[in-house]
């Protein structure tokens, strides 16, 4: 009960704030709900789900609770508990699951897929998930290599000339995968893969040219390529190979004019059997709270600012007086 009930009660006074019409009592190992019948409904169902993840060995937490409760309230097909408890890597003290259940859809179509696209706002855990099913793969030997990529392009700023050698020049803008891999595999372990190429972690201008054999292929901040780039990156695929290419549409750094590859790509691969375009929205932000809100703010404030479209270049020209 401590661990359905957490520390203080603090699990329970989650689910008391999130029905305030209904009076939930416990005594003992016993839980009494009064009050409307569909609330009462809901909380027993949400109990259940919550007594099947403690079951698991799973710590819950009143993040955890609330997503459940909105599992629940959207009445989607998929149950909370198997959400919460799908696990996708083990090691270090700490297991890597999803968290929602746009994140759960997104990891079950990287597994039924060859390429898969994840798309979505910053912190709904695209390239993370991705990385994780990467080191999973690569440990049942399903491939032999993973193989982590994104366009070296600045975050609307210009660094200017970057010292050293080229690997330190490159360095920074690859940075968040070396991370993510000290998350999921012992540090030590990492330059000697890294060493054999097990494991490559490549700016996307070193794609061109290669076929990809027996590969888990990652392309993070895809929003950054062109249609040039994401044809080229695309068309690298090889034998018993998977793909994710993960972005954020909203967030693109190209110079003005150019125009986003992430932005068109669905639109000239939809239909094609075997990819697989996942989109996480705000309710699947597992970082700060205002997070999910931040993003919503900025996606009202984009339609209610949207440009016009310019003028076709053929009618400027007749305003201006033609072309020279």
């Amino acid at each position: 009960m401590v661990a359905l009930l957490g520390t203080r009660d603090e699990l329970l006074r989650t689910v008391e704030r999130a029905f305030p019409r209904a009076d939930v009592h416990v005594r003992g190992n016993e839980v009494t709900v009064t009050g409307n019948p569909a609330d009462v409904a809901l909380v027993e169902r949400l109990l259940d789900e919550m007594t099947a993840v403690v079951r698991t060995g799973q710590q819950l937490t009143a993040d955890a609770v609330e997503r459940s409760l909105g599992m629940l309230r959207a009445q989607t097909a998929e149950r909370p508990a198997d959400v919460l408890t799908m696990n996708i890597l083990s090691g270090r003290g700490r297991s890597i699951r999803p968290k929602t259940l746009g994140q759960k859809r997104y990891v079950d179509a990287i597994d039924s897929h060859t390429i898969v696209f994840g798309i979505g706002p910053a912190g709904t855990g695209k390239t993370y998930l991705a990385m994780a099913k990467a080191v999973q793969a690569l440990q049942a030997k399903q491939v032999n290599r993973i193989i982590l990529t994104r366009p070296a392009v600045e975050a609307g700023e210009r660094l200017g000339f970057l010292p050293g050698s080229l690997t330190d020049k490159i360095d920074p803008y690859l940075r968040p995968l070396y991370d993510a891999l000290h998350d999921m595999l012992d540090p030590d372990s990492i330059p000697r893969l890294m060493a054999a190429g097990t494991i490559e972690v490549a700016p996307l201008a070193f794609m061109r040219g290669r076929s990809l054999n027996d590969s888990f292929v990652v392309l993070d901040e895809a929003q950054n390529t062109s249609p040039e780039q994401m044809k080229m990156f695309l068309t690298r695929l090889g034998f018993d190979s998977k793909m994710v290419i993960t972005g954020d549409s909203t967030q693109v750094d190209l110079p003005a004019g150019t125009q986003s590859g992430l932005r068109v790509v669905e639109s000239i691969l939809s239909g094609i059997e075997d990819i697989h375009f996942s989109r996480l929205t705000s309710l699947d932000v597992v970082r700060h709270r205002l997070v999910g809100e931040i993003v919503d703010a900025y996606g009202r404030w984009d339609e209610e600012h949207q440009q016009p479209a310019p003028a076709a270049r053929g009618q400027q020209g007749r305003r201006t007086g033609g072309p020279r």
